[in-house]
């Protein structure tokens, strides 16, 4: 693994135990989160192949490299984020790994795609991530996303995306899935506030983990527009096509085709 941004990663942590603690929290708030990445890589293999270099758009801990390497070995994954904590885990886990590159940038800076190694992808994914930024600046990232995205490639975005034309459905889907949540909770489930002070009084993270509060602060919410939204802005943004090709009774996974 090749790093860029940052120092190099503290030893001395068990960074696939953080992997599945951080997989296991995620999944408390979407149980299908597999089925999304299931879906989002065949649609790559699809698409592109199966040796494709890919950019992992606010990667977190490299979930999409994850599993994107393992499912297809000749791939190669740029991780980008800004968050110090989750990239102290990215790095861990891919330490030696050539195929992973993980690097530090803020995606609202409009200089972030200059510190890529490659000006153009096969494909770029992400998941359960861009909904922290609100409709202009999303809207301008997706741009900047259709001039990194080779002719012929895919983005894809997995995401919350709700439809406020459906008050009623909406309001059912929510109660139904806070009450599993609730029950999983009885159960043990860690939910996010409590898995960041797992992460706080860890020695090796403690400190990466307080400079993400100080970056972020408690929870950054922006919007979360339906899923016509995004498709109508990816093509004014250069995709030639785009739609959902998976969705959840409350996440969609968009594709676009450049």
């Amino acid at each position: 693994m090749t790093e860029t941004g940052t120092d190099t990663t503290a030893a001395g942590a068990d960074w696939p135990a953080w992997q599945k603690s951080w997989d296991r929290q995620q999944e408390w708030y979407m149980p299908d989160r597999e089925d999304r990445f299931g879906i989002m890589l065949d649609m790559v293999e699809a698409l592109v192949g199966t040796t494709p270099r890919v950019l992992d758009l606010a990667c977190g801990t490299g979930s999409i490299t994850a599993r994107l390497l393992a499912r297809f070995p000749g791939a190669t994954s740029t991780g980008v984020d800004l968050d110090p904590a989750l990239l102290a885990i990215a790095r861990g886990t891919f330490e030696g790994d050539e195929r992973a590159t993980f690097v530090t940038a803020d995606l609202k800076d409009p200089a972030w795609r200059a510190k890529l190694p490659y000006d153009s992808y096969d494909a770029v994914l992400t998941a359960t991530a861009l909904h922290w930024l609100h409709r202009e600046p999303l809207a301008a990232l997706y741009g900047q996303v259709a001039e990194l995205v080779r002719d012929g490639g895919v983005f894809m975005n997995a995401d919350h995306m709700i439809d406020d034309t459906t008050p009623r459905i909406n309001a059912a889907e929510r109660a139904q899935r806070h009450g599993r949540m609730d029950r999983a909770r009885r159960d043990g489930a860690l939910d996010w506030a409590e898995w960041w002070q797992l992460a706080a009084a860890d020695p090796v993270l403690a400190a990466p983990t307080a400079r993400r509060f100080e970056i972020y602060g408690e929870h950054a919410d922006g919007d979360t527009p339906p899923a016509a939204w995004h498709a109508r802005v990816l093509r004014e943004k250069g995709f030639a096509e785009a739609r959902p090709v998976w969705c959840s009774p409350s996440d969609t996974l968009l594709l676009a085709l450049k």
